[in-house]
C-alpha cells in the first residue's frame, strides 16, 4: 500500500551518496528527480525519495517516523545494513527476526533519520 516515502536532508550530496550505496544493496538505483528531491526504486513499486524540504527550512527527523526499504532476501538486508554502518549510520538494532514473517535491521542515517532495512516471508 505504501506508494512512496521522503525524508529530508541538510546535505544533499552525502546523502545520495548513501542512498546511492544502500540502494545498489537493495537490487535499486536512482529512479528520477527535481530539483530537490532525488527518488529512488527497485522497479517493483514503492519510491524512497531523499531531498532538502519543501519549505526550505531546515530538515529533522519526525519522531515516529520511519521508512521501511523492501530487501530480496535476508542475506540483502544484512549487506544494506552493514554498508550503512560502514558509511557512517549509526545502530538502532541489527539485523535479525522479529517475528516469525519479519526480518529487519535498524539504523540512523547521516542526517539522523531513522531507517529499517527489511525482508518479510
Amino acid at each position: 500500500m505504501l506508494a512512496y516515502v521522503t525524508i529530508g536532508t541538510n546535505k544533499k550530496e552525502e546523502a545520495l551518496a548513501f542512498y546511492d550505496a544502500i540502494a545498489a544493496e537493495l537490487g535499486g538505483a536512482r529512479a528520477f528527480n527535481n530539483d530537490r528531491l532525488q527518488f529512488y526504486s527497485n522497479g517493483e513499486g514503492g519510491i524512497f525519495g531523499v531531498g532538502t524540504p519543501h519549505d526550505l527550512e531546515d530538515a529533522t527527523c519526525g519522531n515516529g517516523v520511519m521508512p521501511a526499504l523492501g530487501a530480496p532476501s535476508r542475506e540483502a538486508v544484512d549487506k544494506a545494513y552493514a554498508k550503512a554502518i560502514e558509511m557512517g549510520a549509526t545502530d538502532e538494532g541489527a539485523p535479525g527476526e522479529r517475528v516469525p514473517t519479519f526480518y529487519g535491521g535498524y539504523f540512523r542515517d547521516l542526517d539522523g533519520n531513522k531507517i529499517c532495512v527489511c525482508k518479510f516471508g
